[in-house]
């Protein structure tokens, strides 16, 4: 695996493969809470020590489930942030978005609790696409008191787009210590690389989720998912193109797609859900798998990657 990289400024250094907690707020079943303590158990143990949640998962559930796991492990063995802008109820099953001060401020308050910390190390603006203006005037005022009274220490902002992202990055007046660029930055879909380039110009570290664009590079078949509805059949064929060229040299199509935003020198972590051990356990044989220079490129003799996109190598 990359060596871990500090996020610049805020002094933290996140484990450069990242435990999503969505999916440990996803079932309901009998076994799902012990499942969720096992599965954060596990990634402590196995060196992935920063874990990202948000109250959106399960509606609180995934901030109960890996705060109940979180408590047996001393609080300098992890990195946690969570979110603030979706504002839930959770007895009756709803949120809405609102990214006013008082929102941010009861939003963190009812995380903190369910998570049963008493501070979270990073906090992002979650997904403000239609409320920009609010999200500016509202929560990062409020994020960056938090931050300057050490209620947090980092400050950012997640969405599944890169245009937003840049112009929060490029406002010194917002403060954005870093981003989390969900599906925007992978072997698919490279849209996000200037969005990259702008944060390593800025000292703004780069998380990065939904590096298999929501199933479509753990398993390219035909019905695949691609940012959750189905993938059209040019985007299968490629990825199918990309497994086949992966499989040459040894590596599956889902370790390439892990290890892939690692060679981008701004991206200090790569996010990857998993709601059991079994799941993190295959995360983390593909985390530790080596992709040869070869493969790299091959994909770029075949225009599967542009010739521009770094990899994990060449940083």
């Amino acid at each position: 695996m990359i060596a871990p990289r500090p996020l610049p400024r805020s002094g933290l250094v996140l484990s450069p493969l990242g435990l999503g907690t969505a999916a440990l707020g996803d079932r309901s079943d009998d076994g799902a809470a012990d499942d969720a303590a096992k599965t954060v158990d596990l990634a402590i143990a196995s060196g992935v020590s920063y874990l990202d949640t948000a109250p959106h998962y399960g509606i609180g559930l995934a901030e109960r489930r890996a705060g109940a796991a979180l408590a047996r492990h001393p609080r300098d063995r992890f990195t946690l942030s969570t979110k603030v802008g979706r504002v839930i109820d959770e007895r009756a099953r709803t949120e809405t978005f609102d990214f006013s001060p008082a929102a941010v401020l009861s939003s963190l308050e009812g995380s903190l609790r369910r998570l049963g910390l008493a501070k979270a190390d990073i906090l992002y603006v979650h997904d403000p696409d239609h409320a920009e203006a609010a999200a500016r005037q509202g929560a990062f005022p409020v994020l960056r008191a938090l931050r300057a009274e050490g209620t947090v220490r980092a400050i950012g902002v997640g969405m599944n787009q890169a245009a937003m992202l840049e112009r929060f990055v490029t406002d010194p007046a917002l403060g954005v210590d870093l981003v989390l660029l969900a599906g925007r930055y992978t072997l698919l879909d490279q849209s996000g690389l200037r969005l990259l380039g702008r944060c390593q110009e800025r000292g703004v570290g780069v998380v990065l989720g939904g590096v298999f664009n929501s199933g479509i590079l753990a398993d390219p078949r035909p019905g695949a998912s691609y940012d959750y509805r189905p993938a059209p059949d040019e985007l299968v064929a490629r990825a199918r193109a990309l497994a086949t060229a992966c499989e040459r040299h040894g590596v599956p199509l889902p370790a390439a797609a892990l290890r892939f935003g690692l060679g981008h020198p701004a991206v200090v972590s790569v996010l990857n859900g998993a709601g059991s051990p079994a799941e993190l356990t295959a995360n983390l044989a593909h985390a530790a798998t080596a992709v040869p220079p070869a493969c790299w490129e091959e994909l770029r003799s075949q225009r599967l990657l542009p010739p521009g996109v770094p990899v994990p190598g060449e940083v």
